[in-house]
């Protein structure tokens, strides 16, 4: 037993071995307490840039030197998609975009930093400076046939696993700029400085709840950072006047696309901005293998419903267009 654990939290007797649930596990004769060593939950995030794979190196020990991907422990007032993209932020300077789930690793107590279990995601870089934190020696980006000898065991079957799901699915390339169908129009990702905008729009949608009911903090870190979530935005100028938001759900068939929420400013309605965003969307969901693009208009009025028949979909209901 660990000095840790040598006396109890609760009333502070000396705790002793017994047999519970088939284990021995610490317990305090006075209270009856059971003390169970649970993991430690932890993130770690793959950010792939246009150079290549994000590394950090460790300034402290455990694996003190060594490398591996933006990693750090969950905090309690914080979801793991939070966290990841915290500590992405903080050993690196760089603003993520959590995109994919990759796996869930567990380690054990043989590990230097003791039991523990690491959730690692796929991310995109959407803002910020390339710097060492203050808790990294380095970082860098390295080609992905170049890179080191990475420090733990989870970070190195985090990575091969993404490399297989890479080599199996066609990937998406970065959209920013490549979409402009209309003459001064760009279609984008969202960064997370559109926030605010993003919501004043998201007020306009017929049906959705008005913006001072929202819980501002729950849909500033649903926009930024749920995974298979990505937000399209429409820019005329430099100023964002419309945007699609578009989840990639997963059956047992495969991953699908759904178009949750779509916005224009009114004063650009009707200049086929919205088809624009559709288009983009369906680029999107092609890009990662999706057969189908999805919309639910069952809720939407006879003009919504009307705009998505003219840009392909079935009439009524969940709504289906093959793009595979």
């Amino acid at each position: 037993m660990s000095q840790e654990t040598r006396f109890c939290p609760r009333c502070g007797h000396e705790l002793e071995l017994r047999e519970q649930s088939g284990r021995l596990r610490p317990v305090c004769p006075a209270c009856s307490l059971v003390l169970y060593h649970n993991p430690v939950p932890g993130v770690a995030v793959i950010v792939q840039m246009e150079e290549g794979i994000l590394l950090v190196r460790r300034r402290e020990p455990p694996q003190a030197g060594g490398w591996c991907f933006p990693a750090g422990f969950v905090e309690a007032d914080e979801s793991i998609e939070m966290a990841a993209v915290r500590e992405c932020r903080e050993e690196t300077g760089l603003e993520a975009k959590v995109l994919d789930l990759v796996g869930v690793y567990s380690f054990g107590e043989e590990d230097p930093a003791g039991g523990g279990i690491v959730t690692f995601y796929s991310a995109d870089v959407v803002g910020g400076r390339l710097q060492a934190g203050d808790d990294a020696a380095d970082v860098r980006v390295f080609p992905p046939d170049d890179m080191p000898r990475l420090a733990f065991r989870t970070h190195r079957e985090a990575l091969a696993r993404w490399q297989r799901d890479r080599h199996r699915q066609p990937q998406t390339p970065e959209i920013d700029g490549l979409l402009e169908p209309l003459p001064g129009v760009r279609i984008r990702r969202a960064r997370p400085q559109d926030e605010e905008r993003v919501l004043e729009l998201l007020w306009l949608i017929p049906g959705d709840p008005d913006v001072s009911t929202l819980d501002r903090r729950a849909v500033a870190q649903r926009f930024r950072e749920s995974p298979g979530l990505e937000v399209l935005v429409a820019e005329v100028n430099g100023s964002v006047i419309g945007f699609l938001s578009l989840s990639f759900p997963y059956s047992l068939t495969g991953m699908r696309a759904l178009i949750e929420e779509l916005a224009v400013e009114p004063t650009y309605r009707r200049q086929g901005i919205g088809a624009a965003l559709v288009e983009a969307a369906v680029r999107l969901a092609r890009r990662r293998d999706c057969p189908y693009l999805l919309v639910d208009t069952a809720r939407s009025n006879e003009p919504v419903r009307t705009f998505y028949q003219a840009c392909g979909f079935p009439a009524g209901g969940i709504a289906p267009l093959r793009i595979g």
